[in-house]
């Protein structure tokens, strides 16, 4: 009597039953009339069994520009195994990234965001174009995580994301320390605190190895998105870049997505308000970046659910602050993996009544189902029980005024003072105003203004870390605040407040502010007004212009036709609500 087949064969056997009936690649695999097509992949290596499996799209960010994306194509390899194994066949193709931290500072964070929407789109084209089946996309870098949950949301084809995982932190004198170190360590070189070779000895030890940037910056908070809004397998955002226990995740998740194929789970049925309230909530409890208000609409979009600048802040508002991270906090995105990872975090929220737990996750099982066998680990205090918070308020508030009838968006994790009051000291670009600090040309109690920075004006709602990590550096993070039409990095500590709208270029009222004018911010009560009535504020405003950017041609002008206001995510298409066709049922 012969032996039953294990579990890896019954699953190899039940994925090479899947029909093509109803897969996209049908259209470039099967039938006579297909024949050009085939013999392209035949010039490839494949074979008639490997063309008659479903074509499973293995998309990375790899590039050479930053260490968060040189480990993704390694890792891809073993996806493209995982596939293999359990009987599809994977296409790997790659997509681009800017990295913030070389962007930041200077006229290539214009790139940035734009890059977001670069890699939707390019995703979605690779996959259009060549009729894959699947994706399973790998990132590692700011935009590169929202930029491939949007391409999966879209397409709805059968989808896992992977994060590239986050570098290891560096050490400098015995102090742990991160990229944000060596952004605040320019400020004190500034003012003479930090010599010319302390700074060096800072930079060339604050990066230590492969990986996105280790604090919950904005990568590290997609991450943790990407786990919870149920796009990634537990367990796998958090591991290290370094740790080669991610090649298990890399496997795992090319085997699974043949199941997800087999059993017709998309996107989009994992992807529902609940699970992006989910992904909402673990952003706050973690004190995570204020991009997430900006990268959360924008997913929603893609799967046609209103999801605004507002209905984030909700979630925000009511969500305990309970993981002690930097720049927050005092520690790492390894140090969180070693505690338990993002289950542990999401144990304790759901258990607390936090999260939803009946949401469906690529596991195919739902959010409380994976959470079944995580225990609570009582020695370590990197994340704190749910009912035993850092603070009872989230580590992200929204706020609404006069001054931001659109909303605006600030990070109060770390911060002891939440209310500031001053006269305004307006720049119309992030360089006056970091200029104005570099040569200390600010007063203490003053609130910087930066305008014409949004995702039309800038074009491309630039990060301001350079001048918010230089007035740190100064010793004036406290004393003074900031605000901005633009965006901040998750780096990015302080009173600053980012994302106001309508932004200045649209004539916003923070385009209409003048010298001396008081500006009030209390993010207990989540307001932001400016001591002006609405007549003169419709006064001003009788004679306010409209500006030129120096971008009137090419990949950022284009951008800035169709970009719309940060308070819905800043995209740039109608979306899944007007989508008149899926492309995973073509």
């Amino acid at each position: 009597m012969g032996q039953a087949a294990p579990p890896a064969a019954r699953k190899s056997m039940d994925a090479r039953v899947i029909s093509k009936a109803k897969l996209p690649s049908r259209h470039v695999t099967v039938g006579p009339a297909r024949a050009p097509h085939r013999s392209y992949l035949y010039a490839m290596g494949l074979s008639a069994a490997e063309i008659a499996q479903p074509l499973v799209g293995v998309a990375s960010c790899w590039n050479e520009a930053a260490p968060c994306n040189i480990s993704l194509m390694r890792q891809a390899q073993v996806v493209k195994k995982g596939v293999a194994a359990a009987s599809g066949t994977p296409r790997e193709f790659c997509t681009i990234t800017v990295t913030d931290g070389i962007a930041m500072g200077h006229q290539g964070m214009k790139s940035s965001l734009v890059s977001r929407e670069v890699i939707a789109d390019s995703v979605e084209l690779t996959m259009r174009g060549h009729c894959y089946d699947a994706l399973v996309g790998l990132a590692g870098c700011d935009k590169s995580l929202p930029g491939m949950m949007m391409a999966m949301v879209r397409l709805n084809v059968p989808s896992i994301f992977i994060y590239g995982g986050s570098i290891l932190p560096g050490n400098y004198r015995g102090r742990q320390i991160t990229v944000q170190d060596v952004f605040e360590a320019v400020g004190q070189h500034s003012v003479g605190t930090v010599s010319d070779s302390e700074l060096l000895e800072i930079e060339q030890a604050a990066c230590p190895s492969a990986g996105s940037c280790g604090a919950q910056f904005t990568a590290n908070t997609m991450a943790t998105v990407a786990e919870a809004i149920g796009l990634a397998l537990p367990y796998s955002c958090g591991a290290p870049a370094p740790y080669e226990m991610r090649d298990r995740f890399n496997f795992a998740s090319g085997e699974k997505i043949m199941e997800l194929i087999a059993k017709n789970i998309r996107p989009r049925d994992i992807v529902t308000l609940k699970a992006l309230e989910n992904a909402a909530t673990v952003v706050s409890a973690t004190g995570g970046s204020t991009n997430a208000a900006l990268h959360l609409p924008a997913i929603a979009h893609e799967a046609g659910i209103k999801f605004d600048l507002f209905d984030v802040a909700k979630i925000f508002e009511k969500t305990p602050y309970i993981a002690d991270l930097k720049p927050g906090g005092k520690y790492v995105a390894k140090d969180m993996f070693e505690a338990g990872g993002i289950p542990l975090l999401m144990k304790t929220l759901l258990d607390h009544g936090y999260l939803h737990g009946d949401c469906l996750t690529v596991t195919g099982r739902t959010l409380a189902e994976n959470m079944e066998h995580v225990a609570w680990n009582e020695h370590q205090d990197v994340v704190r029980p749910a009912n035993r918070p850092i603070t009872q308020t989230g580590g992200v508030v929204g706020l609404k005024g006069n001054l931001a009838p659109e909303g605006a968006i600030v990070k109060i994790a770390g911060m002891s003072e939440l209310k500031f009051s001053g006269p305004a000291r307006c720049f119309d670009s992030e360089e006056e105003c970091f200029e104005a600090v570099t040569h200390r040309n600010y007063r203490e109690g003053e609130v910087l203004v930066i305008r014409y920075e949004g995702p039309r004006g800038g074009p491309g709602m630039r990060e301001m870390l350079s001048t918010t990590a230089a007035l740190y550096g100064q010793g004036m993070g406290g004393k003074v605040a900031l605000i901005t039409d633009g965006r901040f990095s998750g780096a990015t500590r302080g009173f600053c407040i980012g994302h106001v709208g309508p932004e200045a270029a649209v004539g916003g009222p923070i385009g209409l502010l003048r010298d001396g004018d008081v500006i009030s911010i209390d993010a207990v009560n989540g307001t932001i007004d400016v001591a002006l009535s609405a007549a003169e504020l419709t006064e001003r405003a009788k004679t306010w212009k409209a500006r030129t950017t120096d971008y009137q041609s090419g990949a950022i002008w284009k951008y800035a036709q169709t970009v719309g206001p940060a308070r819905d995510g800043a995209v740039t298409h109608p979306g899944g609500a007007k989508e008149t066709h899926c492309y995973a049922d073509i």
